[in-house]
C-alpha cells in the first residue's frame, strides 16, 4: 500500500512538471495575426514613397504591423511546395528573420525568431536588448522600437549550387529586405536596411546557431 501511495505521489508529481514545462513553452510561442492580402496603397506609390529612414517616434508599433511585415519578408504564400514572399534559388529558403522587439504592443520585449509555416514567433531571449546593439550596431539603430535580422544559412543554398550559394542567398536577403522596405511604407513605418555592423558580435547577442549568419538588420519604427 505504501509502495502505491509512493507511485501515485511521483506520478502526480511527473504529470505536473511536464504540464508545467509544455504550458511554459507555450508562452514563449506568439501565433501571429493573419496577414492582409490588400493594403491602402498601391505598389506603384509605395515604390515612389520609399525612402531609407533612421529617425524614428517613440509610439509602438502594432502586433498586427510586425505580423504583416514578418510575413512580406518570408510568409508563405502557397501551402504546397512552401512558396514564400520572397524569391528563392531552387525555393530551399535559406533565411531565417530574427525580431527584436521594444515598444510593440501585444508582444512582450525579448528577442523573437520567425516561423513562416505556422506564422509565429518564438521568444529564444527575455527582456529588452536593444541597448546590446550598441556593442555591434550603428547607434540609431537601439533607437527604433523594433528591429529585424535578416539571417543566412549558406549550406541550404550549396547543397544545390555549390559555389554559387553566397550569392544566391545575398541576392534573396536583398529581396526580403525590399518586401519589408515596402510593406513597411504602406504602413506608414521607416526602416532602412543596415549593412554596418560587426558579425561576430550581432551573432552572438542573437545566439545564432553555427550555421547561420547575420546579412542585415531592419530598423522599424514611424516616421519622425
Amino acid at each position: 500500500m505504501k509502495v502505491n501511495t509512493i507511485c501515485l505521489i511521483f506520478l502526480i508529481f511527473f504529470t505536473f512538471s511536464i504540464v508545467n514545462f509544455a504550458s511554459q513553452i507555450d508562452k514563449k510561442v506568439i501565433d501571429l495575426p493573419n496577414p492582409a492580402y490588400d493594403g491602402g496603397i498601391s505598389v506603384e506609390r509605395a515604390l515612389k514613397e520609399r525612402r531609407s529612414v533612421r529617425k524614428y517616434s517613440k509610439e509602438e508599433i502594432s502586433v498586427t504591423e510586425i505580423s504583416q511585415i514578418l510575413w512580406s519578408a518570408q510568409g508563405i504564400t502557397k501551402k504546397i511546395g512552401g512558396l514564400r514572399t520572397a524569391p528563392s534559388a531552387g525555393a530551399l529558403y535559406p533565411l531565417e528573420i530574427y525580431l527584436i522587439a521594444g515598444e510593440v504592443e501585444g508582444i512582450p520585449k525579448g528577442i523573437y525568431k520567425y516561423y513562416p509555416q505556422s506564422h509565429s514567433i518564438k521568444m529564444t531571449q527575455e527582456g529588452d536588448n536593444r541597448q546590446k546593439l550598441l556593442t555591434c550596431c550603428q547607434p540609431f539603430v537601439r533607437k527604433a522600437p523594433a528591429i529585424i535580422v535578416i539571417a543566412g544559412v549558406y549550406e541550404r543554398t550549396a547543397l544545390k549550387y555549390g559555389k554559387r550559394a553566397r550569392q544566391y542567398v545575398h541576392i534573396e536577403a536583398g529581396a526580403a529586405g525590399q518586401n519589408i522596405y515596402l510593406q513597411s511604407e504602406s504602413l506608414g513605418i521607416g526602416t532602412v536596411f543596415v549593412g554596418a555592423f560587426i558579425d561576430s558580435r550581432l551573432k552572438s547577442l542573437l545566439f545564432l546557431p553555427e550555421d547561420e549568419h547575420p546579412l542585415g538588420v531592419m530598423p522599424l519604427g514611424r516616421k519622425r
